[in-house]
């Protein structure tokens, strides 16, 4: 089985060319804007360099998908947050290009990765299935692209029947190497200190999160299995602002939504911070899913809990705000910003 990954150098893509890499019968190509540095452990796999959000990327992928069996769409930019522009040149239109070039390739798989982002606002204290209502969140252009990606989706499978479409729509994605979900909760530079005194805390910021280990294996069960539609992916428990506490040895302090939104808002609009108030108001908002359809059709159950897969990305985010305060003092690049160096980074 040949399979392409689009967005493969970002945080879910690395997890997948890990567990793909020496999968029995499965070739890997991936394809991203910037290709890995040499060294790196994924350096020998055919790579193709391609910004989907370009003019000629539609012929250009059409030429690398040919005589492939599946592509599995990663690609997704959250930076520059300040550029509505570029983020809906990618995510959206970049999008649709991977989805045209796969049908023109005649791919038999495509397989795109969706979010919790997708749905409405749901309850925090139930669990909704896949069936539940995907309009996201307005206020969040992350939600809202991720919901006009699966309309897409929708007319294509309607035109196309015979192509196998399926979506994860994963929570917050953890791990030790690249930790770009965890840019709306916390700032490197605090976590230099393996640590943040205080914690917001609502009833609403209750977040589901996976290990990407754990996404990848879904994703490998998804390519293994004649499986079509939505499959939600999340590990438990939840991380409420208690979980977060300790995490972070912390305290957690109620906050009334509207603080936290026009806090959020404010220190955006001065760019000192990279995370609107659309994130906010998307966690507040996001409902909890039921991943019983991944357990049921996939066999999927994750390994490693949400609570673990967060110490483990808090250890790596601090170890890197380490060396980047290290690099500082030693007059060389820090090699990001202040909040953690792969939350700008597109795939």
């Amino acid at each position: 089985m040949r399979v392409v990954i689009v967005g493969a150098t970002g945080n879910a893509g690395t997890a997948l060319l890990r567990r793909l890499r020496n999968e029995p019968g499965v070739e890997v190509i991936g394809v991203a804007r910037r290709l890995p540095e040499d060294g790196s452990p994924h350096a020998g796999l055919e790579w193709h360099s391609v910004d989907i959000g370009r003019d000629d990327a539609q012929a250009r992928l059409t030429q690398i998908f040919a005589g492939v069996d599946a592509v599995v769409n990663l690609a997704w930019q959250i930076q520059p947050s300040h550029d509505a522009r570029q983020l809906y040149r990618t995510n959206v239109l970049g999008s649709r290009t991977v989805f045209r070039a796969a049908l023109r390739a005649g791919v038999g798989t495509l397989v795109q990765a969706s979010s919790v982002g997708v749905y409405a606002p749901g309850p925090k204290w139930a669990y909704v299935k896949e069936t539940w209502l995907r309009t996201g969140i307005p206020e969040s252009s992350y939600s809202r692209h991720k919901a006009l990606v699966e309309r897409m989706l929708d007319e294509i499978e309607s035109d196309h029947p015979t192509l196998r479409v399926v979506r994860l729509r994963p929570g917050l994605i953890f791990q030790r190497d690249a930790g770009t979900e965890t840019g709306p909760l916390v700032p490197a530079r605090l976590l230099r200190y393996g640590r943040v005194p205080v914690l917001p805390a609502h009833p609403g910021l209750r977040l589901q999160a996976v290990h990407a280990d754990d996404l990848a294996d879904a994703y490998l069960r998804v390519l293994r299995a004649d499986v079509r539609g939505a499959f939600n992916i999340a590990a438990g428990p939840v991380l409420d602002p208690a979980a977060l506490a300790r995490a972070f040895h912390g305290v957690a302090v109620p906050v009334p939504g509207f603080a936290l939104e026009g806090a959020a808002a404010l220190s955006w609009l001065l760019r000192l911070q990279p995370v609107d108030r659309g994130w906010v108001r998307l966690a507040l908002k996001a409902p909890l899913m039921c991943c019983d359809r991944a357990a049921e059709q996939l066999g999927w159950r994750p390994r490693t809990n949400a609570v673990s897969a967060l110490h483990e990305a808090v250890a790596g985010l601090t170890e890197r705000a380490g060396r980047a305060g290290q690099a500082r003092r030693a007059g060389r690049p820090a090699g990001g910003p202040g909040w953690l160096s792969g939350v700008s980074r597109k795939v």
